[in-house]
């Protein structure tokens, strides 16, 4: 029997003005800076603390087999760090109602939402499809499903309309509480639903429209990101060519952390680390079947050319016990060309935005 769960109403979402889609944030956020090995239609963003937070860590495999037990899904509650702080995220899931059956189920966001996400990000920083409103303090993006569809067909990632228009509900439907747990500066959380709001408009069916036209309002750490120019460019078309989930996550961490990459520096993960703040190496019986996972994703970035090389060590306690491991990681030459240009936009946009903030208060 299926426990009892309040519908999620969301307030309808307010179309954005013609004026909300100009402005000095969306310009710097729309502007990239290529270099000799890739154009601009490879990048896109990735936003520091929002893409830290492990919120698609639960597979549609994993779902079943617990519906199957319980009926539901139980709120998820995940602990992971952000730069050294301890916090923790509680993920409602979403109920979906089958409109051909009437039956209810519970889904929380995967990698198949994921997917959706880092898509309409990157149809965000295209001409005219973003939108921020300072006052509301809110943005987002104006699409279409064929828009949507044609961007992840290109990644390799091809969906039907109906399992895009899942996916999207999915998004809206659930909510993350994202809770600080170490006690410092008293408490504080925050809860909004992954995507703020979501809504369409479409003569016929929304489901069946491929031109119908959807809005999207992303989550409230997303525009304080673009506000806050803290957001970075990255490799997306690379990140997006990636087979597995895991080397996905890897490569935008290492997107937002390995920013003095070079042919003469290195940078340490722990797989201890990455399991914590990924939620992506639950559930193996073994830790050494997680690790020949975290391995298997290594391999993964260096055959892609992301990495020049990943060498590991081994940390035993007592008996030789397997306690950690170390994995010492040297970027490619693209790696590092991508970082230095990150690097040098992501100065010219806190310039640019210093500039203007003077500026407005004189």
């Amino acid at each position: 029997m299926s426990a009892k769960k309040p519908d999620t109403i969301q307030k309808p979402v307010i179309p954005p003005r013609d004026t909300d889609f100009d402005g000095k944030q969306l310009d710097l956020f729309r502007s990239f800076l290529g270099n000799g090995n890739q154009g601009c239609d490879r990048l896109s963003n990735t936003f520091d603390l929002w893409d830290s937070v492990p919120r698609y860590a639960m597979s549609r495999q994993q779902m079943t087999k617990i519906r199957k037990e319980k009926g539901f899904l139980s709120l998820q509650k995940v602990a992971f760090q952000y730069r050294s702080r301890p916090l923790e995220a509680r993920i409602q899931a979403a109920r979906i109602i089958d409109e051909k059956t009437g039956t209810e189920t519970d889904y929380y966001p995967s990698a198949n939402e994921e997917l959706v996400e880092d898509a309409l990000r990157k149809i965000a920083a295209e001409q005219r499809n973003a939108f921020f409103n300072k006052e509301s303090y809110r943005s987002g993006v104006v699409f279409t499903l064929h828009m949507l569809r044609e961007e992840l067909k290109k990644r390799g990632h091809t969906r039907s309309y109906q399992e895009i228009v899942l996916s999207l509900k999915i998004l809206a439907r659930s909510s993350i509480e994202i809770i600080t747990t170490d006690g410092k500066d008293g408490e504080g959380f925050t809860i909004n639903g992954y995507f703020s709001g979501l809504s369409a408009v479409s003569k016929n069916k929304i489901a069946e429209d491929p031109e119908a036209k959807w809005i999207v309002q992303f989550h409230p750490l997303v525009t304080q990101a673009i506000d806050a120019l803290t957001y970075r460019q990255f490799n997306y078309a690379q990140m997006m060519s990636h087979r597995t989930q895991l080397a996905r996550w890897i490569h935008k961490q290492l997107s937002l952390k390995f920013t003095f990459a070079s042919l003469m520096t290195s940078f340490e993960m722990r797989y201890s680390t990455i399991k914590r703040d990924s939620a992506l190496l639950e559930g193996y019986r073994q830790e050494r079947q997680a690790i020949v996972k975290l391995d298997e994703a290594w391999d993964e970035l260096k055959a892609s050319g992301v990495l020049m090389s990943v060498s590991k060590s081994e940390i035993r306690g007592p008996r030789a016990k397997l306690e950690d491991v170390v994995y010492t990681i040297k970027a490619s030459i693209n790696f590092v060309t991508e970082m230095k240009a990150a690097n040098k936009r992501h100065s010219d946009a806190v310039t640019v935005g210093n500039s203007a903030h003077v500026a407005k208060r004189r």
